[in-house]
């Protein structure tokens, strides 16, 4: 497959991925013509989480990020891809009590596409951090045997962890301090989290990296924030892939998906083309 499109907002965002693909994307969606955008098979898409985020204010359609969900299905009726692969926060199939999702999936359905969505889990497909997401996948194509890959072993956490990271990723003696008088972890090493309210939990992988996030909201061992390679890792990442600057690094491995967990969902879609005839 060959990417021949790509689009984020986010100036840092383009100039990265385009350092690592060859590509630039254009900039704001909203701006862009559906005719502008080369005739393509399969649209890939994740629309802005925050609106249905734990961490947003769960307003759904309510918030104009919301509704970029529009302007990619403009685009899906302008160039009719044989296949739409969308993700996006676990909490979007609950918005407004499931309606939020039930309009995207009728949008699709009055577009020509049948639908399958399910909930996956990046733990579940190689890499050791908890990140549940909703996968929707829209075809042109029947595909009544539609399938998901089965779940893999997660691969331990020291797989991703630099045996000899830089020291100013460790915290000050005061947070470190502060951590091990709360918590005393049964499992070596381990990802400390603070949750919003405090409390601490470690786990033998990371939970879900985010964007916007407290610098140390993860410790590794409860004594340092994780280095900008092991957030990509984290994400499934190679280490051939040129990285930014650190703080760009959290912001954009927190926006991310995990590579592993699309690529096996890309194979199913991948497969089921190579066995059925689109008609354009």
């Amino acid at each position: 497959m060959r990417g021949v499109f790509a689009c984020d907002i986010d100036a840092e965002a383009r100039a990265v991925y385009q350092q690592n693909f060859g590509l630039m994307p254009v900039g704001d969606i909203a701006a862009i013509r559906a005719e502008d955008v080369p005739d393509h098979d399969v649209l890939c898409a994740g629309f802005p989480c925050q609106p249905f985020s734990i961490i947003g204010k769960r307003e759904g359609f309510r918030e104009k990020r919301g509704f970029l969900f529009l302007d990619i299905a403009r685009i899906v009726a302008a160039k009719r891809p044989a296949v739409v692969v969308l993700e996006n926060v676990k909490q979007l199939a609950a918005a407004s009590d499931g309606k939020v999702l039930a309009y995207i999936v009728d949008t699709l359905s009055l577009l020509g596409y049948a639908t399958h969505w399910r909930v996956l889990n990046a733990r579940d497909y190689g890499v050791p951090q908890q990140r549940e997401r909703v996968l929707v996948v829209a075809s042109r194509l029947p595909w009544a045997d539609w399938s998901w890959l089965a779940p893999v072993t997660m691969p331990p956490l020291a797989s991703v962890l630099d045996p000899r990271p830089d020291r100013r990723h460790w915290v000050s003696a005061r947070i470190r301090q502060s951590r091990h008088r709360q918590h005393r972890a049964a499992v070596t090493p381990s990802i400390w989290h603070e949750n919003k309210g405090g409390a601490i939990a470690s786990h033998p992988y990371s939970c879900a990296l985010r964007a916007g996030a407290s610098y140390n909201y993860l410790l590794v061992n409860g004594e340092r924030r994780l280095t900008p390679r092991e957030l990509f890792r984290l994400q499934g990442f190679p280490d051939s892939f040129l990285l930014p600057a650190d703080a760009q690094a959290r912001r954009q491995a927190g926006n991310a998906v995990p590579v592993p967990m699309i690529r096996a969902v890309l194979a199913r879609v991948v497969h089921a083309l190579r066995h059925a005839q689109v008609a354009r």
